[in-house]
Formats: structure tokens, C-alpha cells, sequence
């Protein structure tokens, strides 16, 4: 096949705020983690699939195995709320329980265009 290009789980693509290596961004639709440090406008590769522990809204407990996770782009971090008129956009499931406080939640990517509500899938 000559049309082939990449398998996508990994994308170069323009940061639209500055990320550490690790930290999460919402570019257009598209969720990926930074795989490097790269500043606003800049190209780095960000990873769209794979399980990652990301900041995630640290008075949320997230107690069960499979919740559907949210991206919340003001905040910069993941969250189990879909948001007012589902805002956030779903980028994976949750695959650990994380406590309330925490700072991190371990998060497997959709690797999928962020849907904004799991009825939407």
C-alpha cells in the first residue's frame, strides 16, 4: 500500500500552550502526551495512546477501574466530569484507582478524536 504513512500512536504536532515532557495538551481534537519540553507554537511529538500517569483534579477520587476520563483544557488536567455542555473531551479510561487528594490518575489513551460525552461513542 502506498498511502500508508504512520501507525499514529505518536504524533509531531504544534503545541498550543507550554508542556513539560509528561504533561498533557489538547491540540485541536487531538490528546496527546508530550513526549519532550516544548513551548507554545513549537512542533514536538505527543503520544496519543498508551497508559500514562497525568495531573489529573486532585479532590476527585477516582475509586473505580474503567471510568471514562476527561480533559479539561482550562485547567490543564484530567477529570471524571464530562464539564457544562460536555466541555471536556473524553480522552481515555482511568486503569487505577487514584485517592482524594492526589495529583496524578494513571489514564490509558483513546488514542480516538476527544469526544465530548461516552454516549457520543
Amino acid at each position: 500500500m502506498k498511502n500508508y504513512v504512520q501507525p499514529g500512536d505518536s504524533l509531531k504536532l504544534a503545541a498550543p500552550y507550554n508542556r513539560s515532557a509528561g504533561q498533557g495538551a489538547l491540540v485541536g481534537s487531538i490528546f496527546g502526551v508530550a513526549a519532550v519540553d516544548v513551548l507554545s507554537g513549537a512542533e514536538a511529538v505527543f503520544d496519543t495512546v498508551g497508559v500514562f500517569d497525568i495531573a489529573k483534579v486532585s479532590a476527585q477520587a477516582w475509586s473505580t477501574v474503567g471510568l471514562p476520563i476527561y480533559w479539561d483544557d482550562t485547567d490543564k488536567v484530567a477529570t471524571t466530569a464530562a464539564g457544562t455542555s460536555g466541555a471536556n473531551k473524553l480522552i481515555g479510561v482511568n486503569v487505577a484507582t487514584a485517592a482524594n487528594p492526589s495529583s496524578t490518575g494513571r489514564v490509558r489513551l483513546n488514542g480516538v478524536f476527544g469526544l465530548a460525552d461516552v454516549g457520543d461513542l
